[in-house]
């Protein structure tokens, strides 16, 4: 009677295993980082054309424009995004950046006292976001330190404890994981919000120092000439009719929205010119208010 014949498994050479793969490729070869790098890519441009649209939309609300009429691009809307790159969105920025890589990092180390600390006291942090929200109106414009402070405390919760073990199991990781990031995409909209309206309502204020626009037209325009200066130039030029006094809101496409010197944002019209054969425009520097001594 033979013996059963015995299991045993071969044994490579360091250095010959293979590389895990699936379906799509490497896990760790070139065509994976370029598939991390597009995914990435493409979230970024998603989130800045996401801000920038809350911004520009803001802005333009302020002078009773839609920013869709406006006709801007999806390169456009995403720049107006680094509106919000200011001290205090880049350093809650990095305060979160920070949060984020240390409870994550599978680098061995020692559990320091400020984690443990974290992991234990983070229902505290998240209380005082709570009563930040709710004292929402008081604390404005600083309204969005509350469901940022939220997010922080939920990150925290992540943190190592003094034992040196994180959260385990979908209640205790996904779940606090998914909120602090729904708080940060609330967080982000309420600055990208609050950002254009401040914006906008800084530029309505000093209206004398808009780019300046000088318009020529082959006949005369419905244009308000108590603040509008119309001059009649001679008859045998091209273009008889001149406008000045005016500052330039905005411009698209050929669309110049324009307004008088002392325009109000809240009550005054905005006129729309299309640059044309009939009608031609010049931009000139604005001017800057006298100081009185």
């Amino acid at each position: 009677m033979s013996e059963p014949y015995p299991h045993w498994t071969e044994q490579q050479p360091p250095g010959a295993e293979k590389p895990r793969r699936e379906a799509g490729g490497d896990v760790e070869g070139p065509s994976a980082l370029v598939k991390i790098v597009v995914a990435q890519g493409t979230f970024i441009a998603a989130l800045m054309f996401y801000i920038g649209a809350i911004y520009t939309s803001t802005y333009y609300d302020y002078f009773n424009l839609h920013w869709g009429s406006m006709g801007l691009g999806f390169s456009q809307v995403a720049l107006e995004s680094l509106n919000l790159l200011n001290l205090d969105v880049m350093v809650a920025a990095g305060c979160v950046f920070l949060l984020v890589c240390v409870p994550w990092s599978r680098r061995p180390r020692p559990v320091t006292w400020i984690e443990a600390a974290a992991a234990r006291w983070y229902p505290l942090v998240v209380v005082t976001g709570i009563v930040l929200l709710a004292l929402w109106h008081e604390i404005q414009p600083y309204g969005w330190v509350g469901p940022l402070t939220i997010a922080v405390g939920l990150l925290l919760s992540q943190c190592r404890n003094a034992q040196g073990h994180r959260p385990q199991g979908f209640r205790r990781q996904a779940v606090p994981v998914f909120a602090a990031g729904v708080f940060l995409f609330w967080t982000v909209t309420n600055v990208a919000w609050q950002q254009g309206r401040q914006d906008a309502e800084a530029r309505a204020a000093d209206v004398t120092s808009w780019t300046g626009v000088l318009v020529l037209s082959t006949k005369p325009l419905s244009l308000p000439t108590d603040s509008v200066r119309e001059e009649k130039l001679a008859n045998d030029r091209l273009h008889p009719y001149r406008y000045s006094d005016l500052r330039l809101l905005a411009e698209h496409d050929g669309r110049y929205f324009v307004v008088p010197r002392d325009w109000d944002a809240q009550v005054d019209e905005i006129y729309v010119i299309r640059e044309s054969e009939a009608t031609w425009i010049a931009l000139t520097p604005g001017t800057r208010p006298r100081l009185v001594d």
